[in-house]
């Protein structure tokens, strides 16, 4: 069933037909997609009610974390209500009529040129970073220029009337990428209703072994990190932030006490959203 106005709109950054746009349709058929130019600027829409909810990219499988989303997350005023796994296909795009042997420069966002980094490498094609796959897919169109290429998904092909030049090339057959969806309320599931995951950003203490002392709650009691990656935060290099993913809810009693051990050796600690674990994490396959 079809909503209507913001309820039934979801954000996403990129051009329409971007893997973004293909997670959305994928996740929630029954909504109209919102394409923005920025990351911010889909937060925003979210934030002013023009959007019910927002898909952004947390990392992938290839080519690891997504530039600056672990910075912007926390500062999002948003909160994670769901995860989603997307395999991405990533196609070669031209002009109508034109051969693969005639590509000299192929364009793409930064992730896709490196998940496609050895095909590219052998076929010897100059990559052009842009700002998205679609972007990329709709440049190329207006350019007219028969030797630049873009590698998108083949939803941009349709939309922007480009020929498909080879498809799925990228280097992995299981390249995927993992999906956070945000809201401007948290959802805060039953701690009984099947797997969940807790993901939350912190900052230990400047005492030896902060990190060692602070993450030991959660091997005593049992907890499995999922996910935990570390990035700067000032300009000194001196401050590091955490972002964790935790498999459980902050209501069961192991979790409960990881988290307040977690509390005591560090400076913050900010749940970012406690939401289902996505069927892909219970060996499913990524839609």
């Amino acid at each position: 069933m079809s909503l209507s106005g913001a309820e039934g709109r979801i954000a996403f950054q990129g051009f329409a037909g971007a893997n973004s746009d293909m997670a959305c349709r994928s996740c929630y058929p029954g909504m109209e997609t919102l394409p923005c130019t920025s990351f911010e600027e889909a937060f925003a829409a979210v934030q002013e009610g023009r959007a019910a909810l927002a898909m952004i990219p947390i990392d992938n499988s290839s080519a690891g974390r997504v530039a600056d989303i672990h910075h912007l997350l926390p500062e999002s005023g948003l909160h994670i209500v769901g995860e989603h796994f997307q395999a991405i296909r990533h196609q070669l795009l031209g002009l109508p009529g034109t051969a693969l042997s005639g590509l000299k420069r192929v364009r793409s966002h930064v992730q896709a040129l490196s998940q496609c980094r050895g095909y590219l490498r052998d076929r010897g094609l100059e990559r052009e970073i842009v700002a998205d796959t679609a972007g990329a897919a709709r440049s190329i169109k207006e350019l007219g220029d028969p030797s630049v290429g873009a590698i998108a998904p083949r939803l941009a092909a349709e939309i922007y009337g480009l020929a498909l030049l080879d498809g799925d090339i990228n280097d992995s057959a299981d390249n995927t990428t993992r999906f956070v969806i945000m809201a401007a309320e948290p959802s805060d599931p039953p701690s009984d209703e099947g797997p969940i995951v807790t993901s939350f950003v912190f900052r230990v203490r400047s005492v030896p072994a902060a990190l060692y002392k602070a993450l030991g709650g959660f091997a005593t009691n049992g907890v499995n990190i999922a996910k935990l990656e570390s990035y700067i935060i000032d300009g000194n290099f001196t401050v590091a932030q955490f972002y964790a993913d935790i498999e459980g809810h902050p209501d069961m009693r192991p979790v409960r006490l990881a988290l307040e051990e977690l509390s005591f050796f560090s400076r913050e600690v900010r749940v970012l959203g406690v939401y289902p674990a996505h069927p892909f994490r219970q060996g499913q396959p990524a839609t």
